[in-house]
């Protein structure tokens, strides 16, 4: 009987780390050599050790790009993370194929992401998804605001930055549920895109059915 190992092995495709940056306190963008052809908004699978099961993480990388990025947060109980933000260029790392149904089009949408949540949604604005798409992000510090250069550049008004922390010019002060309960009508032929943590997605799926959204216009993704 084949081991737990080779099982692993096998559906892991082997590539080398290009770069493991840390840009703000605690949160690291990682960046790796492409294996496979991806869809903007799919995950991946990734772990530095065969014996351990891979961790999930949405790719935060244009579909052009040469190089895979992931976006990811320290988590102090966790195994993974701890021992990825220390790994160095060079290095071997394992990861699954892309998979994964969180994918926007050409039509009208707003993008709603709370903390490292942005990523599906930097990796649909890299592929080139820009058009008719309004962004609101919730973060807890001013220094939560990911790749906010770029995304303040290209989408101007349409990308809303709500800090519940913290205090600063262009930010709204409050949480995003906030934010979203001041908006007098929401475009109800629009689709809404959610990804961040589970009690975010619950509160704003919530809050946009009793705004009059069609359930079926919302699309969800948890993000640990």
């Amino acid at each position: 009987m084949e081991s737990k190992t080779n099982q692993i092995k096998n559906k892991l495709n082997t590539t080398t780390i290009l770069e493991n940056k840390e840009i703000a306190p605690g949160v690291y963008v990682l960046k790796y050599k492409k294996t496979k052809a991806f869809k903007a908004g799919q995950y991946i699978g990734l772990t530095t050790d065969l014996e351990v099961t891979p961790r999930l993480y949405t790719i935060a990388s244009g579909i052009n790009d040469d190089e895979v990025q992931i976006l990811y947060n320290i988590k102090d109980d966790g195994w993974l993370t701890p021992r990825l933000s220390e790994i160095k260029t060079g290095s071997k790392l394992y990861v699954t194929n892309p998979d994964g149904d969180f994918i926007d089009d050409n039509t009208p949408a707003w993008w709603i992401a709370s903390g490292t949540g942005i990523a599906p949604f930097y990796a649909m604005f890299r592929s080139g998804l820009r058009k008719n798409k309004t962004l609101i992000h919730g973060g807890r510090y001013t220094h939560s605001f990911y790749f906010e250069e770029e995304f303040s550049q290209a989408l101007g008004s349409n990308y809303i930055r709500c800090c519940s922390q913290e205090e600063s010019e262009g930010l709204y002060s409050g949480r995003l549920t906030r934010y979203l309960q001041t908006i007098k009508e929401l475009p109800k032929d629009y689709r809404f895109f959610l990804c961040g943590s589970p009690e975010m997605v619950v509160e704003v799926r919530d809050l946009l059915i009793k705004r009059g959204i069609e359930y079926n216009r919302i699309v969800a993704e948890i993000y640990f």
